[in-house]
């Protein structure tokens, strides 16, 4: 039986665009999914940096509070100064007074220093918002593109597959079969053009007499090293 094998180069060719195609659409999900990580990871830092405001506040109420607690405290122990008897008494008022003042004294610079460090997470707050609205955008139209992108993949996919179900019946149920098992075998590569004597595939020299039966194409014969289907490729391959 005569081989043709336009018709299977080109059966190879179709097979070749399908795979590639579908390793394609195959990632688009988890390149979707790196996007969306990307946007959260950009929005988190906006939420990180707010949060870290909320407790800066959170820390100066606290701060505060104890400041209107210890000059609660100062005022009684000064009412107390009026009614002690004793110096000992006095002194030991004064000492309280003088402990507690040095804590207020102490609290309120801390409280400052929140205040200023306030000044520069709303900044931080500002530039990430700024960023993650920007990477946001960015983001969105790259996987908008990216789900175009697919879509048009998908519509040549289906192309392609309707041109195999036209090619398929032209090819003989036992060429179609061996290039089938070969196809999956070999990971999508049954057909191997033969330049200067050699299978392009695996560099193995091809026998004078395998070279003969190929340029009959009276049947498949198979590379004794790979197992491809050998073919003899024209000039302009």
């Amino acid at each position: 039986m005569d081989i043709d094998f336009d018709l299977l180069i080109q059966l190879q060719e179709l097979d070749a665009e399908i795979q590639e195609i579908s390793f394609f659409l195959e990632n688009i999900p988890s390149q979707i999914e790196e996007i969306n990580r990307k946007v959260e990871h950009s929005l988190r830092i906006a939420s990180q940096a707010k949060e870290k405001l909320d407790q800066n506040q959170k820390n100066r109420r606290e701060l505060e509070t104890q400041v209107q607690d210890l000059r609660s405290q100062i005022a009684k122990y000064k009412r107390q100064l009026n009614e002690v008897k004793t110096n000992r008494e006095y002194s030991s008022l004064l000492h309280e007074i003088d402990e507690a003042q040095k804590k207020t004294d102490n609290i309120e610079e801390n409280i400052i220093n929140k205040m200023l460090a306030a000044d520069d997470i709303e900044q931080e707050i500002k530039q990430a918002s700024l960023k993650a609205e920007e990477e946001e955008k960015k983001l969105t139209k790259e996987k908008t593109a990216l789900t175009k992108k697919a879509a048009e993949m998908e519509g040549q996919k289906k192309k392609l597959s309707q041109e195999k179900e036209e090619l398929l019946p032209k090819i003989p149920v036992s060429q179609k079969n061996l290039y089938s098992k070969i196809f999956h075998k070999k990971n999508g590569i049954a057909l191997s053009p033969v330049r200067d004597e050699f299978c392009s595939l695996c560099h193995m020299r091809v026998r004078p007499q395998v070279l003969n039966e190929l340029m009959a194409q009276s049947g498949l014969i198979l590379c004794e090293n790979c197992g491809r289907i050998l073919y003899v490729a024209k000039k302009s391959d």
